[in-house]
């Protein structure tokens, strides 16, 4: 790696020209090496992004359902086998197969339709023309967008991104916890973490140190709040920051979360995406270009005027997460981490 303070004097100088908004943390062998922020929380006060704002994260947050389900399966409350008809019998999918598991619904190949589905639409923000996004604040009410829908593809035979598929793996955690998902997540990831600024927040009910998610226009920019359902939920919209997402990650790799064995399995490829990439449970991964070893685990989410990354490099114990609070630069900002500490 270069000096810390070139390293340091690149990213300010990057995020200035990118005219990133948002945190950034680099940790190597369990040392603090890089704490950034830019940009602003609150634009119309002034208010600046400081290393304990929280941060939207988007998809990211799937890691967290993961969890959930991994628990409840060590505490043998259900099992990766496990199918929708066995614990969603409650719920009405005409068109899906009830043969549908736990574990294809964990890795995006249980061929179910999406409610947002990536290859067919490219803004998020139409969603919520005809529907009235302050009413989606519960994982049932996600259901009307995608339950009488057909199946996109067999079970089992292929891997599609599949924003509904973590609704539904959402509402598995409910059916047997008998809790409601956010508060599930809060009680027996976050509070075992030993994380405290985190949470599944109201779009309209945000608390302090917050930052607003906002989008570019021609004339400057605007919020998200029109952009996003009111609370998110099990495929995404949890706040983070920056301390506490890297935390969160220690802790689960430590066995204070899941059982190590159970972490294995989470970080296990189940799912080809392409030759360099595959997914596990709630986590992508990509493979070093001359073995099958793992290069880096990736949590990545975005939302209108979010864009979060984490990623996580084994063999360099190398850490980063950078959350923004806008639609862009996070990516950027990781390259030139990586360049600094894998140049040749």
């Amino acid at each position: 790696m270069n000096d810390m303070n070139t390293l340091q004097e690149r990213i300010q100088r990057q995020m200035e020209q990118l005219h990133f908004s948002g945190s950034i943390y680099v940790k190597s062998n369990n040392s603090d090496v890089l704490k950034l922020s830019h940009g602003y929380a609150n634009r119309s006060e002034q208010i600046l992004n400081q290393e304990n704002t929280r941060f939207g994260m988007a998809s990211g947050c799937k890691l967290f359902t993961a969890i959930a389900i991994c628990q409840l399966v060590e505490q043998k409350k259900l099992t990766f086998n496990t199918t929708i008809n066995e614990c969603l019998g409650a719920y009405s999918f005409p068109h899906f197969d009830p043969h549908i598991t736990v574990h294809q619904l964990l890795t995006h190949t249980s061929g179910i339709p999406d409610y947002f589905d990536e290859d067919t639409m490219d803004d998020y923000e139409e969603l919520w023309i005809n529907r009235p996004m302050y009413h989606i604040r519960h994982l049932e009410d996600f259901l009307p967008l995608f339950q009488n829908e057909p199946m996109k593809h067999s079970a089992g035979s292929s891997f599609h991104y599949n924003n509904a598929g973590y609704i539904l793996l959402g509402l598995i955690v409910e059916q047997i916890s008998q809790m409601g998902f956010q508060e599930y997540v809060e009680a027996h990831i976050f509070a075992k973490a030993g994380i405290m600024d985190s949470g599944y927040f109201e779009m309209d009910n945000l608390p302090e140190r917050t930052a607003l998610g906002y989008i570019q226009t021609e004339n400057g920019y605007r919020t998200n709040i029109y952009s996003l359902p009111a609370r998110g939920g099990s495929d995404g919209g949890a706040y983070v920051t920056v301390g506490d997402m890297m935390k969160l990650w220690e802790t689960m790799c430590s066995g204070q979360l899941i059982r190590a064995e159970m972490t294995e399995l989470l970080l296990t490829p189940h799912a080809k995406v392409d030759d360099h990439t595959s997914y596990g449970y709630g986590v992508w991964m990509t493979k070093h270009s001359a073995s099958d070893q793992i290069e880096k685990y990736i949590l990545m989410g975005y939302d209108p005027g979010i864009n979060f990354r984490a990623l996580f490099y084994p063999d360099a114990s190398l850490h980063v997460v950078v959350c923004s609070n806008q639609s862009d630069s996070a990516y950027e900002i990781i390259r030139e981490i990586e360049q600094d500490f894998f140049k040749a």
